[in-house]
């Protein structure tokens, strides 16, 4: 019987998500058809109860704006997902004639995953820009990567909730500061995480651009459409390291692949992923 799965957000139609998947479950042999489906935070209880009785359903990939509100639409979270409140990955567990949706967040190991490759062995001195879901990951993620203090820019200082959880669930102390201060202020960082959808982090860019080039360190800007985005230009320019935001997915992926198929994610599914995306293959 074939399965379904799907990544679901709003907008979605830019998703590199059904290139990734789709690659990888034709590389694994197994018959999982995978789609994007446009749901926003309001419509999403109705999504899921239509779900119900569906046993064709094995797993969901969750982006914005949905990853807080997914918490309540599921029947267990496990892992790190747990603690910060925030959930990319629904997984349908079939027993005995019971489905149970659990639970993930994967977002964690794509970013240290990306970092990694890119070289990046520690970050002790790190920044977060934006203080959504994605930032509540970055922070667990800076947090594995050897930082204890993190500083995070947002536009808006009420919306920093999800970063503020996560840094009190893995004993990491936490500074807000406003997004304007952020150009001067992340020049000498081992490790930047831009977690701001696309073209949102523009005008910090046009304002780091003006600034006289800096030893930058390391950018991971997680939007990837378009690409390059403005502010991966700038830091470019000015002599720093960019990890694109295409990284970070195709790693996360990975583990949603494995939680929904049940089979391993090798290195010659990692470079059919790359493929279908545009990423060079891996050089372990």
């Amino acid at each position: 019987m074939s399965r379904r799965a799907a990544v679901l957000g709003h907008p979605i139609s830019h998703s590199k998500s059904p290139a990734l998947h789709s690659a990888a479950y034709a590389k694994l042999g197994v018959d999982i058809e995978y789609s994007a489906v446009d749901v926003t935070v309001d419509t999403l209880p109705s999504f899921m109860e239509s779900l119900r009785g569906d046993d064709t359903w094995c797993g969901l990939s969750v982006t914005m704006p949905l990853k807080s509100a997914m918490v309540k639409e599921v029947d267990e979270v496990r892992g790190v997902g747990a603690h910060l409140g925030v959930i990319n990955t629904v997984a349908f567990e079939h027993d005995a004639g019971q489905v149970r949706r659990v639970g993930y967040n994967t977002d964690v190991a794509g970013i240290v995953e990306a970092v990694r490759y890119a070289g990046v062995v520690a970050a002790p001195h790190a920044a977060i820009l934006g203080g959504g879901g994605t930032s509540a990951a970055a922070v667990v993620a800076v947090q594995e990567l050897g930082a204890r203090h993190v500083e995070v820019f947002v536009r808006d200082a009420g919306r920093a909730g999800d970063a503020q959880a996560a840094a009190a669930a893995v004993g990491v102390s936490l500074t807000i500061r406003p997004l304007a201060e952020a150009a001067t202020a992340v020049a000498g960082m081992d490790l930047v995480i831009s977690t701001f959808p696309p073209r949102a982090a523009d005008s910090l860019a046009e304002v780091l651009a003006g600034l006289p080039g800096t030893e930058a360190g390391v950018l991971l800007d997680v939007a990837y459409d378009p690409w390059p985005s403005r502010l991966a230009e700038v830091w470019h320019g000015h002599g720093g390291a960019v990890v694109p935001g295409l990284e970070m997915l195709m790693y996360q992926a990975a583990e949603q692949i494995r939680r929904f198929s049940g089979c391993d994610v090798d290195a010659a599914v990692i470079d059919v992923m790359c493929d279908s995306v545009g990423l060079p293959r891996r050089v372990f």
